[in-house]
């Protein structure tokens, strides 16, 4: 399996890359400014602390007095309340954006994705789309909420110190303020190389999602070919990358972390040896050391905190890149701004402005390259449809038979020329209304984890049970039903994992009856069902497609002799065009591939019977032939 190759996001620090999370920030401005507001009060009760340490030391160890110690007492467990209260808050406040931040950004990125064309999911594998809405949206949420506030409290922290030292002893102050550069300089070396290490975990972390997804999903397809051993040694090999990317990110923070330790306490004993003496002069009372002693001890942490989240904040700088790529993928197919305010989106759908289709289709004129192709597929392509003509469109396998069908449905849209429905040029109503009036069953159907009722009933939501059962009953799809435990009540299973492809389709034909469109595509319907169940599909889909504009892509020629039209396609192109007997009179294309293929299904059949007679034959020589009788078989 080919890797898919990300983009890379490793740009500096950039606050136009922010800029853009500020519509996401601003419904929860209040609660910035809570969490900051008391985050400023928290930084200063830590400030405190320890002058209320120095008072104490001075004015009752020193002093030898227990005169005024229940005020400062009560004093200090009233901050001590406050700082309580102040955290709870802070926290409450923190986890509403968190989580708010969260929800709305996986919010954005799903209705965005819901908008995106089929050329985005054609190249863009489930895992990394996966990645996107989750991973990188909870890490955005938690830097937000946590990240960016214990940066500000840090800096606050750090620079409210700084200013106490200094007005309490600037020597001492200078002391430990030499010190810090050295951490500095320290902080940027390693955290650079983390950073970069973190991002390959991060990076080979989407890979590993997206091989898992394709792990999980494609289990049968592995097992029926053997090739777990291969899919494990491919994971194994991700997986073993990642550990090694995680160790080396480790190993460095195992000689970051401690030669920081080493610098905080070197700077705390020359802190305690100056000010000792200092204090043996009285040139420094013993609280005032206290004090420094104190902040030498936690300064730093807060330092590095600055540095790490830094370091994270420029990390995250690539999550939101990758959410803002996602957001700014721009729809290989949109609908005009003076379509949506007359037909509404995908979402504010305004149907009473809606046009009823009658189902007359035309090509004209139309010409289709692949966005990422370099040859046209179609050219000067004309072809009108009147309404309710059954249309069949064969080929062989990687003929490009399904090209038409996504032209039809505004999956792409012309490079050049026009499609009208109806006479109008389909660019001028939206996506929504064409794709509400066009039923589809698929080669390979898909369905949602529910009941067999539910997944009928998308085809149109307000419809009864009555009318369920009944759209069902017209394709035979009332049989899975019944097959089932609890009816129509029965649980598919994920994707329909609990049926066979064959059952699938049934339900998703029922599902496009049930619509009532005014087109029908079916696309390779019948190919992966039984020729009993077929014959009872054919039989309805005759009564169904009268009066219905309807195209067929079919694989078994012999399901579309009664079509009014056959279009023949060959290498991307319409070869032949006419109805089943004018092509086999021509004797073309389409007439070499009816024989050929008329050859195969007799041979299959000639096979198949000779297997049944040979199973016969060899029922009557057992029971014909001399062999010993089985003892006690009652004779």
């Amino acid at each position: 399996m080919a890797a898919y190759e990300e983009q890379e996001y490793n740009k500096p620090f950039s606050f136009r890359v922010w800029a853009k999370m500020v519509p996401f920030f601003k419904p929860y401005k209040k609660y910035f400014i809570i969490t900051l507001g008391l985050n400023i009060f928290l930084a200063g009760v830590d400030i405190l602390v320890p002058l209320f340490q120095s008072y104490a030391i001075d004015r009752f160890i020193v002093a030898d007095t227990l005169e005024g110690l229940v005020p400062f007492a009560l004093t200090y467990v009233s901050m001590i309340v406050m700082q309580t209260v102040s955290v709870y808050f802070s926290v409450h406040a923190a986890t509403t954006i968190e989580m708010n931040l969260g929800r709305d950004l996986k919010w954005a990125q799903f209705e965005h994705l819901q908008t995106l064309s089929f050329s985005y999911y054609n190249t863009t594998p489930v895992g990394y789309i996966h990645a996107r809405v989750m991973s990188d949206t909870l890490r955005i949420a938690s830097m937000v909420a946590w990240g960016l506030v214990d940066m500000f409290w840090a800096f606050v922290y750090v620079i409210a110190v700084f200013a106490v030292m200094l007005f309490l002893n600037a020597g001492l102050a200078l002391i430990i303020m030499l010190v810090v550069p050295a951490i500095a300089c320290l902080t940027v070396y390693f955290q650079n190389r983390i950073l970069r290490w973190n991002r390959k975990v991060r990076r080979i972390n989407s890979q590993i999602t997206s091989a898992y997804n394709e792990g999980i999903t494609g289990v049968k397809t592995s097992k029926s070919m053997v090739i777990e051993k291969d899919n494990d040694r491919a994971f194994f090999a991700r997986t073993a990358e990642m550990h090694r990317a995680a160790s080396r990110s480790a190993k460095l923070n195992a000689v970051y972390i401690p030669t920081i330790l080493f610098f905080s306490s070197v700077a705390s004993a020359i802190v305690l040896a100056r000010g000792g003496g200092m204090v043996q002069r009285d040139l420094m009372q013993l609280g005032i050391l206290s004090v420094f002693i104190s902040y030498a001890v936690v300064l730093f942490e807060p330092i590095q905190q600055l540095a790490r989240l830094l370091s994270d904040l420029i990390s995250c700088q690539a999550n939101i890149e990758r959410v803002m790529d996602l957001l700014e993928q721009e729809p290989g197919v949109a609908d005009r701004a003076d379509v949506i305010e007359k037909y509404g989106d995908n979402f504010t759908a305004k149907r009473e402005n809606w046009e009823r289709i009658r189902g007359d289709v035309v090509f004209e004129d139309v010409s289709f390259m692949y966005p990422d192709g370099k040859e046209y597929v179609l050219e000067h392509f004309n072809l009108h449809i009147p309404a309710g003509m059954n249309v069949a469109i064969v080929g062989e396998t990687g003929a490009g038979k399904s090209t038409l069908v996504n032209l039809l449905g505004r999956f792409f849209e012309p490079t050049r020329g026009r499609i009208l429905i109806d006479g109008v040029d389909y660019r001028e109503r939206s996506q929504l209304w064409l794709h509400s009036q066009i039923g589809y069953v698929l080669q390979n159907p898909h369905l949602f984890s529910g009941t067999v009722r539910e997944n009928i009933r998308y085809g149109r939501l307000t419809a009864t049970d009555e009318e369920v059962e009944e759209a069902a009953r017209q394709v035979s799809a009332d049989v899975v039903a019944e097959k089932l435990e609890h009816g129509y009540e029965s649980n598919v299973g994920e994707s329909g994992g609990r049926l066979s492809v064959g059952e699938k389709q049934l339900i998703s034909f029922a599902r496009a009856i049930l619509a009532d469109p005014a087109i029908f595509v079916l696309d390779e319907a019948t190919s992966s069902i039984d020729t009993k169940t077929e014959q009872l599909i054919q039989n309805a889909v005759g009564r169904l497609l009268k009066g219905h504009t309807s195209f067929v892509i079919a694989h078994r020629l012999s399901t579309i002799r009664q079509a009014d039209l056959i279009l023949v396609v060959k290498d991307g192109k319409i070869i032949e065009r006419g109805t089943h007997r004018e092509l086999l009179e021509s004797g073309g294309y389409y007439s070499e591939l009816y024989s050929r293929q008329f050859e195969e299904e007799a041979a299959m059949r000639a096979f198949a019977d000779s297997g049944r007679e040979e199973s016969g034959h060899a029922e009557n020589g057992h029971a014909e032939s001399g062999w010993p009788k089985i003892a006690g078989s009652g004779e």
